[in-house]
């Protein structure tokens, strides 16, 4: 058995491995999205579930059409466009602010330009923008149709990660990208980086829970710190 402490980035390709083993390796990218098209995805998903954020994005494109129609749009009727999403009320202006910058900045609206830029400088454009942090812009360069070797980390993913001991979970958004991204090989292509994130992401929500987490059926058992207090804790029934 591996321990954390002798290699963490051994430890986390092994954990690499064991759940690609569990839920696959070369999995689908689930967008086809234009760069500009998954910013505005992400910017809908924030404290959002997919499906509903999903629909959001949806009626935007039914009702507008254009990302020019929704920037030019009265603010109202953007804001009922996206009212499947938590805080439509907030997200509306901001996305139409976002909008607006962008056309200011780049003269048109499309971010098709940043795949003509090294991964570190897009994520850096991307993330002078307001409500674009770590998560976003690594969702926009990895899961849009430029296909960028990015390593988003959602809460299931940080919650696998923290259980494990990989990081420590005080240790913010901004960090936790970069020092779970550092870990990963060198030599990973774009889409073992993306199926990385996918296997993190799918353990969280298939059996790493928020609430009562089902350890005793973990293939990460013997590696969990928290997995193996919890199980030595409670008796087997």
């Amino acid at each position: 058995m591996l321990a954390i402490t002798e290699d963490k980035a051994a430890f986390v390709l092994e954990v690499h491995h064991r759940l690609s083993e569990v839920y696959g390796r070369d999995i689908r990218y689930f967008h086809d999205l234009d760069p500009l098209s998954e910013l505005v995805s992400a910017l809908l998903s924030h404290r959002t579930t997919n499906r509903n954020s999903g629909q959001a994005f949806r009626n935007l494109r039914e009702v507008f059409g254009t990302w020019e129609a929704v920037r030019d749009a009265p603010v109202a009727e953007v804001q009922a466009a996206i009212s499947p999403c938590t805080w439509p009320e907030q997200k509306a202006p901001r996305l139409q602010h976002v909008l607006r910058l962008l056309t200011e900045r780049c003269g048109t609206l499309s971010l098709d330009f940043l795949t003509g830029m090294n991964v570190a400088e897009a994520r850096l454009w991307l993330e002078e923008l307001p409500g674009v942090g770590p998560k976003t812009s690594a969702a926009v360069i990895s899961f849009s149709n430029m296909r960028g070797k990015a390593l988003p980390v959602d809460s299931h993913h940080f919650r696998v990660a923290t259980r494990l001991g990989i990081i420590n979970a005080k240790i913010g958004e901004a960090k936790a990208h970069k020092a779970l991204e550092d870990l990963l090989p060198p030599e990973f292509t774009a889409q073992q980086v993306y199926d990385h994130h996918q296997v993190m992401m799918r353990h969280g929500q298939k059996v790493c829970f928020h609430f009562k987490p089902n350890c005793r059926n973990c293939v990460l058992l013997d590696l969990c710190p928290t997995g193996k207090a919890l199980v030595n804790a409670t008796p087997q029934p």
